[in-house]
């Protein structure tokens, strides 16, 4: 059996040919992708021990910067890193970014043009000046030291259950506003005197479009949405799921890109609206009663080994010096 350090560059030069491979296929008029070459000189069996068990969280947090190189979803949603993210404009039209001091807002261009496309249509549905844009992911994605264990391939986004207000929130504001939490104090239903038409609208508008795969939301949430339904079309419904918390925000999940073939997709959901007995399991008094700790839904604690071999190189390539601005400023059109 070959030793660790030969292991450890056999993989790392596989990621590198894949990643290069993926990138240049159908890139003609993107920028061509530079994936770092294995080590020259050899690598000891400590070496390769070493990188496979680094905190993933804490060498991806460190990238300030994406990676050269045509976009590509690499994984799955909770075990995966992201080549040639986008950032969005912390400020656009019909949109805003929270908590900036993060620097969560990059993603896959999908999951960045559907938040443009999305803002304008979702102020429209609801009767808001825009939406507020939480958390997506870092610049080269992966493992987050805190907040979510999903969001490592640019496919996930949280929109607040908020209306942007109509002017542009400071910097000290973006990080200190807080949500509007919808649910009631017992966890069983909504908040009657937070709860409006808009949230129904805003929440069916974002599961409404063809490429979102998820929306999770606190399952009151779900609840409530079940006991309005009616009559009229709700095949919508079916992708909104209930998750723990979600209570001040939905989370919008994309599907896998065609440009990213090594995008593990997500099983599809299940037949129905998702408003059969399954949907009591949330509201049993042992999982109202549950007490999760802030750190439980986060990644800090995965390991590079946990990540799929191109996330090596994805860590180890250089950074791209420039943002690409997909929306114009505001106020420029």
């Amino acid at each position: 059996m070959p030793g660790a350090g030969r292991m450890f560059r056999l993989a790392v030069a596989a990621a590198s040919l894949a990643l290069t491979l993926i990138c240049s296929a159908g890139a003609k008029d993107a920028p061509s992708a530079h994936v770092p070459l294995p080590p020259s000189r050899p690598v000891t069996n400590a070496e390769a021990l070493k990188l496979q068990n680094a905190n993933a969280s804490a060498l991806f947090s460190e990238k300030k910067l994406p990676t050269l190189g045509q976009a590509v979803a690499i994984g799955y949603y909770p075990s995966g890193c992201l080549q040639g993210g986008i950032e969005l404009p912390t400020t656009g039209p019909t949109w805003q970014v929270m908590r900036v001091s993060r620097n969560r807002n990059w993603g896959h261009p999908e999951l960045v043009n559907f938040l443009e496309r999305f803002a304008p249509i979702a102020a429209k549905a609801t009767g808001w000046h825009g939406i507020l844009v939480g958390d997506m992911a870092q610049p080269r994605g992966g493992p987050l030291p805190f907040g979510h264990k999903s969001h490592q391939i640019g496919l996930d986004v949280d929109i607040w259950f908020m209306p942007m207000p109509d002017r542009v929130l400071s910097k000290e504001e973006r990080d200190k506003v807080s949500a509007t939490n919808l649910v009631a104090a017992n966890g069983k239903d909504v908040d009657r005197k937070k709860w409006t038409s808009a949230d129904v609208a805003f929440i069916r508008t974002a599961a409404e479009q063809p490429e979102v795969e998820r929306v999770l939301v606190n399952a009151a949430i779900k609840k409530e949405l079940c006991r309005i339904k009616g009559n009229d079309d709700k095949s919508w419904l079916s992708k909104v799921r209930p998750w723990y918390g979600h209570a001040d925000h939905i989370h919008v999940r994309l599907k896998c890109p065609s440009d990213s073939p090594n995008c593990r997709a997500q099983p599809s959901v299940p037949p129905g609206d998702g408003c059969d007995k399954s949907l009591n399991h949330w509201f049993v008094d042992w999982i109202l009663r549950l007490i999760i700790p802030d750190d439980a839904g986060s990644a800090k604690g995965m390991r590079m080994k946990d990540l799929p071999p191109a996330c090596a190189a994805v860590l180890n390539a250089p950074p791209r010096p420039t943002t690409v601005q997909m929306s114009e400023p505001p106020n420029s059109r």
